[in-house]
């Protein structure tokens, strides 16, 4: 064989980098592990050593191999029988290469899985057959939706335990699909394994004939996380200037994003300055072209100052420039995150000093409900407002993950106290003061700002009542049940449409594809499509319509900006409860869905009562 043509095969295998996690003995480790074995990549003194450990600190029994000890490196992890911090191992096939992080499952360990996730391309979570879908699991979906993680597989284990039950396999994934779906992952595949066995994890199953896909390597060497980069927007951070001789000036670092070409016209930040690219100079010799994550050192036509911490980009497209942002953090440090806390911020190569002006709210992550806090404490997750002594040259993280995250570190112990994915555009006011502001102040600013501005035609509003014979309203129906508020507000509709009211229903499929289709459909990108809801239904309560929409599982923090933004008018809200879930920001509390005629008369007594339709139509 010859050698050089071998290497260079090798050098050129993609790459994929992915993660394990789930909750505590769900057998991340021990995937991993029989991964290694069943693919004949454990050398003999390493398969040794593993026999003397299983006998020693194995659980899994006498004579059997505790794949799991290939991983648990640490003594305080082998003596526990848990994993606590990040493991990472390389591996290689014929197709691909691969770098894995094992991540603990302990709760307290949370901010560990966080860090293995950063720069994953892929997620493995692990399910217990015997417990099903548990908070951790939930935690750890959502943090892999807040990192931008593409690709997940749920690898619902432990199956020799339940005697191969396809019955168990499907419940355990329709009870994982009805949380996944609110969040953003678009690419989740489900594959039933036994990690001990080694079903399902190199070879496919005989054990499991019901199950027609891939095994979990097959997957692993196939899935394509090529297209998961950002190729548009150019940014390449300054880490350093090079300057070997006198005859040449360049500025090495990453590729960040995007594409950039010999001859390209680049715009320097801060400075603004403008050049072409002279040439991209590596190691191996020069290039025409870089991309993601290529190290390479630029150089410049011209003579431009530029310093490490700057950002190349191109002229035609440029991040945004603000010293105050909004961001989703995880904390990670038992010092808890309060307003007005001070931290140095790591971005982009630059370390710059910031201050948390406001905790918007903290999310639960079994309900993915938002509520208001004063704190956000170890492993919770929260949406915060920040400002910055200098500004930072950024994108949406959601956009671009490598100039739209950040870490929060603390400046007296340089500790690492949290981590943020920053979020464009949804900051009201663009002229922030220094004084910090709750959510509740800012919106409410907003609002007034708007009404302050608010251009009417001719028609008064007296007259628009006068023809239409009622006030226009914005009803909205909310409930745990998707069918059950759609109903409800469909039929309310036509109700009041037969009685000559001029009703008009527009469902959230069709905002979201049409005056939101610009914005991601996630947990975190749900605020701004609340807030466009909220303008619209300004717009169509003041044109006189009574506006009815339906929002299945809204929460109190949803409904109470809606009511802010639909001011001057007031917005009604009916709670369709079918599982004893009642909401305070709800006018109205529905005791069943079941009775819809009942429900119906009910609303329109209420309309009547609050002199927005003629009591003649009751």
């Amino acid at each position: 064989m010859d050698i050089d043509k071998f290497l260079n095969q090798h050098e050129k295998k993609d790459l994929l980098r992915f993660l394990t996690c789930g909750s505590v003995d769900d057998g991340k480790s021990t995937l991993i592990g029989r991964l290694l074995f069943d693919s004949k990549l454990i050398y003999e003194d390493q398969l040794s050593a593993l026999r003397r450990d299983s006998e020693k600190n194995g659980t899994t029994g006498a004579g059997e191999i505790d794949y799991a000890l290939l991983l648990d490196g640490l003594k305080a992890e082998r003596e526990q029988g848990i994993t606590i911090d990040v493991a990472y191992r390389y591996f290689s096939t014929p197709k691909r290469k691969f770098i894995i992080a094992d991540t603990p499952g302990h709760e307290q360990y949370t901010r560990n899985m966080a860090t293995g996730a950063s720069t994953a391309n892929l997620a493995i979570i692990l399910i217990d057959t015997r417990y099903g879908v548990v908070t951790q699991t939930k935690r750890h979906a959502f943090i892999i939706s807040l990192l931008g993680i593409k690709h997940l597989v749920v690898a619902i284990n432990k199956m020799d335990l339940v005697d191969y039950s396809q019955e168990v396999f499907n419940n355990i994934r329709q009870s994982f699909a009805e949380f996944v779906e609110h969040l953003d992952i678009p690419d989740v595949q489900y594959i039933p394994i036994s990690a001990l066995k080694g079903e399902n994890v190199v070879e496919k199953s005989t054990a499991m004939p019901w199950y027609q896909g891939d095994s979990l390597l097959e997957f692993l060497e196939t899935v394509n996380v090529a297209s998961d980069r950002n190729f548009t927007d150019f940014r390449f951070p300054v880490q350093y200037v090079s300057r070997p001789h006198l005859d040449f000036r360049g500025f090495a670092g990453t590729v960040a994003s995007g594409v950039v070409k010999v001859g390209d016209k680049i715009k320097v930040l801060p400075s603004l300055k403008l050049s072409k690219v002279k040439n991209i100079v590596t190691a191996d010799g020069n290039l025409q072209e870089a991309f993601p994550p290529q190290a390479v050192t630029i150089e410049l036509e011209d003579e431009i100052d530029i310093s490490s911490g700057d950002m190349l980009v191109h002229i035609n497209n440029q991040p945004k420039v603000s010293q105050h942002f909004e961001a989703v953090v995880i904390w990670m440090t038992d010092s808890q995150l309060k307003p007005g806390s001070n931290y140095l911020i790591r971005h982009a190569g630059r370390n710059v000093k910031s201050r948390v002006d406001t905790i918007i709210y903290n999310i639960d992550v079994n309900t993915l409900q938002k509520n208001k806090t004063e704190s956000l404490t170890l492993n919770e997750i929260g949406r915060v407002v920040v400002s910055t002594t200098k500004p930072l040259y950024f994108d949406a993280y959601s956009k671009n993950h490598e100039t739209g995250s950040f870490v929060l570190i603390d400046p007296i112990t340089n500790a690492t106290a949290g981590a943020g994915m920053i979020i464009e555009g949804v900051s009201f006011d663009s002229k922030q003061d220094d004084g910090v502001k709750d959510t509740e102040t800012r919106l409410k600013d907003h609002v007034e700002r708007r009404e302050f501005y608010w251009e009417t035609g001719l028609v008064e509003s007296k007259e628009r009542i006068l023809r239409n014979r009622h006030r226009g309203k914005t009803i909205v129906v909310t409930g745990s049940s998707n069918n059950a508020v759609q109903e409800l507000a469909t039929k309310l509709e036509q109700r009041l449409f037969r009685l000559n009211m001029n009703s008009y229903y527009l469902g959230i499929s069709s905002i979201n594809n049409g005056l939101d289709a610009d914005i991601q459909n996630n947990l975190i990108e749900r605020d701004e499509r609340v807030r466009r809801l909220g303008e619209l239904s300004r717009i169509l309560t003041d044109a006189g319509l009574i506006f009815i929409t339906a929002l299945t599982d809204a929460g109190d923090y949803e409904l109470n900006r809606l009511k802010v933004l639909n001011s001057p008018n007031e917005l009604l809200i009916i709670n369709v409860d079918e599982s004893n879930f009642k909401t305070v920001a709800a006018d109205v509390n529905l005791a069943s869905a079941d009775n819809l005629e009942s429900n119906l008369q009910s609303i329109i007594k209420l309309l009547s009562a609050k002199n927005i339709i003629p009591e003649y139509c009751i």
